[in-house]
């Protein structure tokens, strides 16, 4: 029972930060606009350079990241690590859902990636290492964000696997990995056709 409390009330947490939808909430203040109506339509920080310029892309990806990272930490130094891991891994799901399907903006959102790099920051730093270098390297040649995160996030759980990570982090990994997939499939399909936007870091 005591258990059940835990994940049902780090869900909530999980869920409640990562719904704050910080690109839309940047572009509505300075802009007036509706990021949601723009570009992709995601909330996420490639989106917000497309409104408000690169200065604003790192402020969102900053942001996001934090978020990410907040509820995992309070799981981990609050809750404690639950069975093989499994209280951190339930708050960084959680982000994931609540940034991808906000409570705040009648459940849209963003593509995940900066909020599940905080979420792998706060799970474990090596990971995060192989993410960042792998996602800026990507980016840098290939002038594609999504697909630099596609990459990046697909190379974390066997990163998380070879640092001798808990089960529950090896497989959230996986799962994040194809979920941020499936929030990626225009840009997918972008790709194949040679249409996707290109972004200078």
């Amino acid at each position: 029972m005591i258990l059940l409390m835990k994940i049902l009330i780090i869900a909530l947490i999980g869920y409640i930060i990562g719904s704050i939808p910080t690109g839309y909430i940047i572009v509505k203040a300075f802009k007036g606009e509706d990021i949601r109506k723009i570009g992709s339509g995601s909330t996420g920080a490639t989106n917000v350079k497309r409104v408000m310029g690169r200065k604003w892309f790192y402020i969102t990806l900053a942001l996001d990241l934090i978020k990410g990272m907040i509820p995992v930490l309070i799981a981990k130094y609050f809750f404690g690590l639950g069975y093989i891991g499994i209280i951190p891994v339930i708050a960084a799901i959680f982000v994931l859902l609540g940034h991808s399907k906000s409570i705040f903006l009648k459940f849209t959102g963003g593509k995940c990636v900066a909020s599940g790099f905080g979420t792998i920051l706060a799970l474990d730093w090596l990971s995060a290492i192989v993410f960042a270098v792998a996602w800026v390297l990507i980016v840098k040649f290939s002038k594609f964000v999504s697909l630099g995160s596609i990459i990046a996030i697909w190379l974390t759980p066997f990163a998380m696997f070879i640092f001798n990570c808990p089960l529950a982090y090896v497989l959230y990994g996986l799962t994040g990995a194809v979920y941020i997939t499936y929030l990626h499939r225009e840009n997918i399909r972008r790709l194949i056709r040679g249409e996707e936007n290109v972004t200078e870091l």
